[in-house]
């Protein structure tokens, strides 16, 4: 439970400590004092949003600090130890807001994001307030008001995820499935493309030799002409020859004994001169013998570049490209057979995906109707007591329009009341006035609080539209609870603050020059005259006092 609050900096509060005990604490106080401050500065330590407003003018940041006793709280502390967070003492949730707006979250001394301070939060307090007067009237917490009294709160998020799953899926397969026409015709005109590559064959470096090879071809005449003019020059001329010079030359130098050393250089140059020449008229000679000038193979050479160049401009690329237009158009036909395969996957996964959210969503909806009869009699019952005799009450489970899985489950889930005796069950928006829905709203809140795990719970002014004997009725519905747990109740009526078993009386301190909210815990005799006050104003009469008194002593007996 919570056992200390403390407060420094924040809105017109400087600085505030508060020990609070087991039972119901009453907090009331003049209108304006801050009653509500103190409940909200708690809802920044369980990880509410907030912004640099809420800094006290003149500080420099809002510091709230939460203990709670977590000695009757597995849940938490479980929470804790799986994330290295707990400890021997309390727990200590702190938040620090900086007047520049920085907001800062820490558990148990140690950092951490807003979010963990919110999931601990909803472990250990839970916080009705006024406003879920104007919520009830959404079927969306009826729902959840539903869920949470039978206690079907993680079967309801595994059938959301479920649906969030299967519709994810669907979407998937959708997608895949629309450009069912558009693929297969890609498929089609790929699958032809490739046959056209494959059966060019074309092979490594196949484009080059050809070419080479085709202009070996194509001047044949030209290149024999050459070789054999070549020929003429370095062996065969009669008219005089590389050869025949280059043999008299050396005739002529090797002539000489004793040559000295440069023309021993020139002999021995002119020597290997004569030998290469002589290779080379060698290999003029074997071109010459094996040199086949074909005309089918020149015309076989022709029809083939031919059908390389003709496939290449068809696909807008050089010719020497067609290798890897080949290998890209192989992978993108691999890509549609994988998204062909994808579809039946898909497809199986989303019929997996259907069955696990039916099977799901029936077993929340056999505990949904358990619990709607359940919570709809004792509903009705509270209502009684809350001034509404005659009164019904009743919760209606629709099936849902949609034959999809829904995020909700199987069906639509809706209060109804019937306010009056006689007059038919209808929604709550359609029949309930100001006063009657807060009477019921607040007997829904007490009876959904009865089998919350939650130890603290917080009503905060949940008794507005409230008066006379009802008043009452609602202090010992309070009182009743807090005898399970601790329950804080900010509250401006004095049948309700008479059942409190704590009383804590906020109140305004003027200085010279400010302002300030203090909260002082009440005697007997103290609380006798706060209950007073609230009953008769400012002036106390003896009336009031003894009235008071009698109040307080029949809620205390």
């Amino acid at each position: 439970m919570l056992v200390h609050l403390s407060v420094n900096n924040y809105a017109i509060v400087e600085h505030l400590d508060l020990e609070l005990q087991r039972g119901m604490s009453v907090i009331t106080g003049e209108t304006g004092a801050g009653k509500s401050i103190m409940l909200d500065a708690l809802g920044l330590a369980l990880g509410d949003r907030a912004d640099s407003g809420v800094v006290r003018p003149g500080a420099d940041k809002a510091d709230i600090l939460a203990s709670f006793d977590l000695s009757d709280i597995d849940e938490a502390r479980t929470w804790l130890a799986e994330r290295d967070l707990d400890n021997d003492g309390p727990c200590i949730l702190r938040r620090v807001i900086t007047s520049e707006g920085r907001s800062r979250g820490y558990i148990n001394g140690t950092p951490c994001p807003l979010g963990d301070l919110k999931a601990l939060g909803e472990l250990l307090i839970d916080i009705h307030s006024q406003h879920e007067h104007q919520s009830l009237l959404k079927p969306d917490t009826h729902r959840r008001l539903l869920d949470e009294y039978a206690g079907s709160q993680e079967l309801a998020r595994q059938v959301q995820l479920a649906a969030q799953r299967w519709r994810q899926t669907r979407q998937e397969l959708q997608r895949l499935s629309s450009s069912g026409d558009e693929q297969r015709a890609r498929h089609q005109l790929l699958s032809y493309q490739l046959e056209e590559l494959d059966n060019l064959a074309l092979g490594d470096n196949e484009l080059e030799q050809l070419e080479q090879e085709h202009k070996t071809l194509s001047s044949a005449e030209q290149l024999l002409g050459a070789c054999r003019q070549v020929l003429d020059l370095c062996s065969e001329s009669d008219a005089g020859n590389v050869l025949s010079a280059l043999t008299a030359s050396l005739n002529r130098l090797t002539a000489f004994n004793n040559q000295p050393g440069a023309l021993s250089e020139a002999t021995s140059l002119l020597a290997s001169a004569q030998i290469q020449v002589e290779e080379a008229v060698g290999e003029l000679n074997r071109f010459i013998d094996h040199f086949d000038a074909d005309p089918q193979r020149q015309q076989w050479l022709e029809e083939r570049l031919d059908a390389i160049y003709s496939l290449a401009r068809k696909h807008r690329v050089q010719p020497f490209e067609l290798t890897e237009l080949q290998q890209r158009l192989l992978e993108e036909l691999e890509s549609l057979n994988a998204d062909d395969e994808a579809v039946e996957r898909l497809g199986e996964e989303l019929a997996s995906y259907a069955r696990h959210y039916q099977e799901k969503a029936s077993e929340l909806s056999a505990l949904r109707q358990q619990a709607a009869n359940r919570l709809a009699d004792a509903v009705q019952v509270e209502m009684q007591t809350l001034g509404m005799p005659g009164g019904r009450f009743s919760i209606e489970l629709q099936a849902a329009d949609s034959e999809e899985p829904q995020p909700h489950g199987l069906e639509q889930v809706e209060f109804l009341v019937s306010a009056n005796p006689g007059q038919p069950l209808k929604s709550l928006a359609k029949v309930a006035s100001g006063g009657e829905l807060s009477r019921i709203s607040l007997a829904i809140q007490v009876i959904t609080a009865q089998t919350s795990r939650v130890p603290t719970l917080v009503f905060d002014e949940v008794d507005v539209g409230i008066g006379g004997p009802t008043a009452e009725v609602v202090g010992q519905l309070l009182r009743r609870l807090g005898e399970r747990g601790q329950v804080l109740t900010v509250t401006h009526l004095p049948q309700v603050a008479a059942q409190g078993h704590n009383h804590l009386f906020v109140h305004k301190q003027r200085g010279s020059s400010e302002t300030r909210t203090a909260v002082a815990s009440l005697d007997t005799a103290q609380r006798v005259e706060e209950v007073a006050r609230m009953l008769g104003g400012v002036d106390l009469t003896e009336e009031s006092l003894q009235h008071a008194r009698k109040m307080v002593t029949s809620a205390q007996a």
